[in-house]
């Protein structure tokens, strides 16, 4: 079983404080993009971390009997805080776990799926998607890795942790570039 921790607890600091993830993307809030494509995709359960505007951002979430909410009182400290939250609501019976951000709105199911196999078959322990060489997101990791993530400090997510366990990383090549485009990007 794969699980998600979508990311939804960052206070749109670029945006003025108006929070991103529920301003409209083509007809309908930003997170609802990624969040439609992880609950049609191979994916168990989605794990979404809410912190700020947490009531706003529910309120428009769509349904799926998959979501299951958590809350990060700590979100003012940065992204590692709030995946950390979402790691303690992982079960150790999954094989692993996806860290998707919210504000990625045309990341496919497709990739989605290309992850959670790649995690189930291959020997390693950290799923990284690229395109053209660059690495981007959302990116998979076996559950015998979640003791190193545990250990992530900060804004910078997982970034300095991943680097130091370069042997155990998988490229997953995608032939898209929407695994590079959040909403700061469009």
């Amino acid at each position: 079983m794969i699980s998600a921790i979508l990311l939804a607890a960052g206070q749109s600091k670029r945006m003025g404080g108006e929070n991103k993830l529920i301003k409209k993307f083509r007809g309908k809030c930003l997170i609802n993009h990624i969040l439609k494509s992880l609950i049609k995709s191979k994916v168990r359960k989605i794990i979404i971390v809410l912190g700020y505007q947490s009531f706003k951002v529910k309120k428009k979430l769509i349904k799926s009997k998959k979501i299951k909410f958590i809350y990060n009182k700590s979100f003012k400290s940065g992204m590692a805080s709030s995946i950390k939250a979402g790691l303690k609501k992982i079960s150790k019976k999954n094989s692993g776990f996806l860290v998707v951000q919210g504000d990625m709105p045309f990341v496919s199911k497709t990739i989605i799926n290309s992850l959670c196999s790649s995690i189930k078959r291959a020997d390693k322990e950290i799923f990284i998607p690229f395109y053209k060489s660059k690495a981007g997101n959302p990116i998979g990791f076996k559950i015998s890795f979640l003791k190193f993530l545990m250990k992530i400090k900060g804004d910078s997510g997982a970034k300095r942790i991943i680097r130091s366990h370069k042997r155990k990383i998988y490229k997953l090549k995608i032939q898209s570039n929407s695994i590079l485009r959040d909403f700061d990007n469009l």
